[in-house]
């Protein structure tokens, strides 16, 4: 009888060229470079109201013209499906469309 093969977690052993995942412990890595603020230099929530109202406000008015159009010729036609529905559903509706109630 043979014995058990050891069961491995998955990770390659030493023999293995390629890492695991994210381990960059043996490359190495030319050209990286990282910037980092200090945290004496972060203000996360400095005028975090007043720079969404004025900001805010301003970059919403620049959309509305590209939504303000859509949506006045979505309602308007709305409106006016529900006026002539009203209508047509009417005893003036009737008489106009058919000539009798």
């Amino acid at each position: 009888m043979r014995p058990t093969a050891v069961r491995s977690d998955g990770m390659p052993g030493r023999r293995c060229s390629n890492p695991w995942w994210g381990d960059t412990s043996n490359l190495k890595q030319r050209g990286i470079i990282t910037y980092t603020v200090s945290p004496f230099r972060q203000r996360g929530s400095k005028e975090i109201f007043q720079g969404w109202l004025f900001n805010g406000y301003r970059r919403l008015a620049a959309q509305v013209p590209y939504w303000i159009v859509p949506f006045a010729i979505a309602y308007g036609t709305y409106t006016w499906t529900k006026r002539y529905d009203h209508w047509q559903n009417s005893k003036a509706g009737h008489i106009a469309l058919h000539g009798s109630h």
